[in-house]
């Protein structure tokens, strides 16, 4: 029994190198553990917004899941990093509202797409395109992309509590705040607010199961009618989405654009979100780079890959791993041990479909306030790095695009740098990138 058990601690060390990055079993499962509780929201806001686009929401509960499970997995295996891996924010925003609602296309196409830019991902992983891409973009507005993410998700929540609603005068105005709804999603988003501001580990979590609670109290949302409708042995089934990715429908469309933003988003999103993990857990180099980031890369790309196969949008790192990181995770044994929770809310799936949108939209909001943090890395001294950073993060929420947001950044950067006589700081691919979305904005 006691060689079993070496032999299993043995495994262990040789797969996570716990004692060369100085720490022990207990505190990997206690991070990881952490890090779950952190992140656990996701479970909850993605299939909401897939179900959106016409996913069905069993499906989508059960796509997000397995797609965190396994791509968590193999980042933990791949990259061993301390880092969590899910559906993205913003790209499930970009999917459901840009791809699916705005430009018509069936989401088994989109699903397609999101397959390609894994693909693209990983080609750029293990070339030197990716090097030349993100050399290429200019820290302002490598910036102002998770900026106009964030400010595009709000949105999207703010409308989704009721608080910002369609008017045919103004376009948006303010909503009814005394409906039911309403109501409880202020309740949620104040919550949620002053759980974060005390530092308490799962605000966002708390905020949606209280709110949803709370709306069954005074009975805006139905009561489950048994232990069945919020913990079942039953696990949900990914047969309506399985395999139904329409990869030939993507490629007839010639989704460039779609694509591109994927890919592009997913490039900068992954790489800041990496390095400001990385340098927490204190993996960074002696030059700044971390070791095994292209493995990383790899990881994240073959989970893209993966997820649209399952049935739901890119994944990517989060940041909520931190909270991980912060209890002592230094290792892959962090990841696996958030895959095992992820693994074992397949059977609160039930839990999940009681949840309203309602409940959701405060999460929004609040993470697109968090995303906020990146405006003070924006040059606002040159407004030629100021002017194409506010393109970009005013674009994205008020054409419903992060697309076209990107896009409206990419090529005012390229004009006004160009046409101020300042045509040395473009860097060439700068120039080939506005092109294909100039192409692309006249031929749509």
């Amino acid at each position: 029994m006691k060689n079993k058990s070496n032999m299993q601690n043995g495994l262990i060390e040789r797969l996570f190198k716990l004692r060369e990055r100085n720490t022990d079993f207990k505190t990997e499962v206690l991070a990881g553990a952490t890090t779950f509780i952190t992140l656990a929201y996701i479970i909850f806001v993605n299939p909401q917004i897939l179900s959106e686009a016409g996913i069905p929401k069993e499906a989508a509960i059960a796509a997000t899941i397995w797609s965190s499970a396994i791509a968590t997995t193999l980042m933990a295996l791949l990259a061993n990093y301390p880092i969590a891996v899910a559906p993205g924010m913003g790209l499930n925003a970009f999917f459901t509202y840009t791809v699916v609602k705005q430009f018509g296309l069936h989401w088994t196409v989109a699903l397609g797409a999101v397959f390609f830019s894994g693909v693209v991902f990983l080609v750029l992983t293990v070339t030197k395109i990716r090097s030349w891409i993100i050399e290429a973009v200019p820290p302002s507005l490598r910036s102002a992309i998770p900026v106009g993410i964030g400010f595009f998700i709000a949105f999207i929540g703010l409308i989704n509590a009721g608080i910002v609603v369609k008017s045919d005068a103004t376009l948006v105005a303010f909503g009814h705040i005394l409906k039911p709804e309403t109501l409880l999603s202020i309740f949620g988003l104040i919550l949620a607010a002053v759980l974060i501001s005390r530092g308490v580990r799962g605000a966002l979590i708390i905020s949606i199961l209280t709110t949803t609670v709370v709306a069954m109290i005074f009975g805006v949302s139905p009561l489950p009618k048994g232990i069945g409708d919020v913990i079942s042995l039953h696990i949900p089934s990914l047969a309506p989405t399985f395999g139904k990715l329409d990869i030939a429908g993507a490629f007839h469309y010639g989704l460039l654009n779609i694509i591109f933003t994927f890919t592009i988003v997913e490039l900068f999103d992954n790489m800041g979100t990496l390095m400001g993990l990385l340098k927490k857990a204190g993996l960074l180099g002696e030059k700044g780079e971390p070791p095994a980031l292209g493995r990383a890369f790899i990881s994240d790309s073959v989970g893209t890959m993966i997820s649209p196969v399952l049935g739901t949008c890119t994944v990517t790192s989060y940041i909520e791993s931190a909270a991980g990181i912060a209890e002592g995770g230094k290792t892959g044994l962090t990841g696996i041990t958030v895959a095992v929770f992820f693994l074992l809310a397949l059977f609160i799936a039930p839990l999940v479909g009681l949840v309203p949108a309602f409940a959701t939209a405060p999460a929004l909001i609040i993470v697109g306030a968090l995303m906020m943090t990146e405006i003070v890395h924006i040059n606002f001294e040159d407004f030629t790095e100021a002017f194409p950073a506010f393109i970009t993060v005013i674009g994205m929420p008020l054409t419903y695009s992060i697309a076209t947001g990107l896009g409206l950044g990419f090529i005012s950067y390229t004009l006004v740098k160009l046409l101020s006589g300042r045509a040395k700081e473009i860097h060439w691919m700068m120039y080939v990138i506005a092109a294909a979305f100039t192409i692309n904005f006249v031929l749509r």
